[in-house]
């Protein structure tokens, strides 16, 4: 059975109230236990001394960024949402949803605009395994095609195939989302035992830090 993501049959002040327990929920979540062990953070270094592979991954999600906060800047102009909604807290649950799922007012523009420039980045290297945005928060508004296949009532197939839509509060996201250096390099290993690295860049939208810009890729070079 595939699951609504839209939750716009409530009434308003019903969702309003959902959304302040969701996000009060989400900020008391704890890191799941053995998700991740603790990253390794790269120190600050210069362009200069990166890796070819990580100079190319830092150019894609630059560009990344640069593209997504003109998408969101141009639902402002054109008044399809506000910058007060974009940056407000407010994450309405979706029903029926294990991990749970959440709306935005204006999420719908994030499934139209970033998910395909985020696809287009995702594209540009077969070693890259993600390339998304979030908030501050943790909140992906819009993951990769691949991660947003329609919910089926089987958990363990849904946690691989739908990560959308869902506040990440573990450790490596965490540092990402509030990162405001020019870029951040984590190491991490995945639950399989393969090491990805996280690299995240701000994002701002009409100079504001907004969130981040998140690409995780299997690293080749030694």
């Amino acid at each position: 059975m595939t699951h609504s993501k839209s939750p716009s049959s409530r009434p308003r002040a019903t969702r309003a109230c959902f959304a302040i327990l969701g996000m009060a929920c989400a900020g008391l979540a704890p890191a799941r236990a053995g998700a991740q062990a603790h990253p390794k953070v790269a120190p600050p270094v210069q362009v200069d001394s990166l890796t070819a592979q990580e100079k190319e991954m830092l150019a894609i999600a630059n560009d990344l960024a640069k593209r997504c906060a003109a998408a969101m800047e141009r639902w402002i102009a054109n008044k399809e949402t506000t910058e007060e909604k974009l940056f407000a807290s407010l994450y309405y649950p979706v029903p029926d949803t294990d991990p749970p799922m959440y709306s935005t007012d204006w999420d719908r523009f994030a499934d139209r605009d970033i998910q395909p420039i985020e696809d287009a980045a995702l594209a540009r290297s077969a070693a890259l395994a993600f390339a998304i945005i979030t908030d501050k928060n943790g909140y992906i508004p819009a993951h990769n095609q691949r991660y947003s296949l329609p919910l089926t009532g089987n958990k363990a197939m849904d946690l691989v195939n739908n990560r959308t839509k869902k506040l990440v509060v573990h450790r490596t996201a965490m540092r990402a989302q509030r990162n405001e250096a020019p870029f951040l390099f984590q190491r991490y290993p995945r639950e399989t035992g393969e090491m990805m690295i996280d690299l995240s860049v701000p994002l701002y939208v009409r100079g504001v830090h907004w969130g981040t810009v998140r690409v995780g890729y299997r690293p080749t070079d030694s």
